[in-house]
């Protein structure tokens, strides 16, 4: 059985602890071990779950979230600190309690990912041996219309998803499947592809341009194909971290 991630979520709000937990309990790397409505319940139960990460609040009353990081970093096991918070103004703070991300209400789904790709850089291993992870597959099987087809990866331009169908864009062909992105993504990780945006992955091998558009995004162009694919602001920086020498 695969190791899971144990989180305990720390709301004062019934309504924001029911929210996340639904959204976290959409990764199959994380199992949501207890919510918490203070500080003080929030330390009282890492002491007794030993839970692996603790999503807290900021604003609760008495013990507030920041005075319960603290508490939580000085136990014997301490768990990661990722706050989620309706208020801006205490990230500078939030980050001396070595904080692994800072959340802001209304949860944005592709930040949480984001946090949780992190999560899971630092808490579960590569289950594969050396060997393996050096070894790149050779074909993406994906299942069509009645057929498993043999996709080479370096001739995959990018993939997009549209209602429950991923759409797989070729130099020669277009493909639909009913694979998840999320699937194809870590399918495809030993290769040069990317998430750009909650719908798209693109072989950073043939992007050709990055526009800047609105509000923080921007757009890509891929050679070989005419259409401009929207890249979310939340992966611009990671983006160009990974294109540019």
């Amino acid at each position: 059985m695969e190791k899971t991630i144990k989180v305990l979520v720390a709301d004062d709000e019934r309504y924001s602890r029911d929210e996340l937990k639904h959204l976290l309990s959409e990764y199959s790397s994380i199992e949501v071990a207890g919510d918490a409505d203070s500080g003080e319940s929030a330390i009282l139960q890492s002491i007794q779950h030993s839970p692996d990460v603790v999503f807290l609040d900021v604003e609760m009353p008495k013990l507030n979230g920041m005075e319960a990081a603290k508490s939580l970093l000085e136990l014997k096991k301490p768990p990661l600190i990722v706050f989620a918070t309706a208020y801006p103004q205490f990230a500078a703070e939030a980050f001396r309690y070595e904080a692994v991300d800072y959340l802001l209400k209304p949860y944005d789904e592709e930040q949480l990912e984001q946090t949780i790709k992190r999560i899971e850089k630092q808490l579960l291993p590569s289950s594969l041996p050396d060997t393996e992870i050096s070894r790149q597959p050779g074909k993406l099987a994906v299942e069509g219309e009645g057929e498993i087809l043999y996709l080479d990866p370096a001739q995959i331009l990018y993939i997009c998803r549209e209602e429950k169908v991923s759409q797989i864009i070729t130099k020669t062909a277009q493909y639909e499947v009913k694979t998840p992105l999320k699937d194809l993504e870590s399918r495809l990780g030993a290769f040069s592809f990317f998430r750009i945006h909650k719908s798209y992955i693109v072989n950073l091998d043939y992007v050709s341009k990055l526009t800047p558009w609105f509000n923080g995004a921007y757009q890509l162009e891929i050679q070989g194909s005419k259409e401009k694919l929207s890249v979310s602001r939340n992966y611009v920086k990671a983006l160009r971290q990974k294109l540019e020498l």
